[in-house]
């Protein structure tokens, strides 16, 4: 049973959501929250599997309460009547992003994404399939330097060499082991051992010098974890 908190400062936009979820087998709405600071006090008490947030909200908005969720952190679904939010919506980690008035088909479309794996974790990939030209080539997953979506493709480079894959970097992240791959922004995954040194930019932003002379943006959003990371591994 996926049990699950709505968030919304519109009673009626969470009644709706409430009727959609009652015709969803399987799942458990366990609260409601009408802005921000209650949704942040809904999670710490209640421990839902996944938020159906609402951006706009008084007190703070979705994103605020997105980032600021405690561990272990319940999955996102946001849902909104705006569609500007969307990058940094997935630059939280969001399972989905859903426009208002939200279908019942991609609501539980969401879900089936957010529902917790019912089967064991995959080993991490030791190598990865890329294309150079007309062929395949193996790369083993040590050689790897970094990752950028660009164009609707994956990226990935080597210490002198680059390929064009299928996966996106969320697939990737799922098949890597977090131990030695770290997402900087939306759009770039690193090998953490890549790293030669990191510079803070203006807003809260920063950028990562690789070893390879590549450099690249760390988003507002991961440059303290990113700090965090390389001080004290992963967690």
């Amino acid at each position: 049973m996926t049990r699950i908190l709505i968030v919304d400062d519109e009673q009626p936009a969470r009644a709706r959501l409430r009727r959609l979820l009652d015709a969803i087998p399987n799942v458990e709405v366990c609260g409601e929250a009408a802005d921000g600071p209650s949704a942040l006090a809904q999670v710490k008490a209640l421990h839902p599997d996944v938020v159906l947030l609402d951006i706009e909200m008084p007190g703070c908005s979705g994103t605020e309460v997105a980032a600021s969720l405690p561990e272990p952190r319940p999955r996102v679904v946001f849902c909104t009547a705006f569609d500007r939010y969307a990058v940094e919506a997935f630059d939280l980690n969001a399972v989905d992003y859903l426009l208002k008035p939200v279908s019942r088909d991609r609501l539980e479309a969401a879900l089936r994404k957010a529902a917790p794996a019912a089967a064991p974790a995959l080993p991490h990939a030791q190598r990865l399939l890329a294309r150079a030209g007309e062929r395949y080539v193996v790369i083993p997953v040590q050689d790897i330097v970094a990752f950028l979506s660009e164009a609707g493709l994956t990226r990935l480079f080597t210490r002198d060499k680059d390929y064009w894959m299928d996966p996106t970097l969320n697939d990737l992240e799922t098949r890597l082991d977090p131990a030695h791959f770290f997402r900087i922004s939306r759009s770039a995954l690193i090998r953490i051992d890549e790293v030669r040194e990191v510079a803070p930019m203006p807003g809260g932003s920063g950028e990562v010098a690789l070893k390879s002379g590549r450099r690249l943006e760390v988003s507002r959003r991961r440059f303290r974890d990113l700090l965090d990371r390389l001080e004290f591994g992963p967690r």
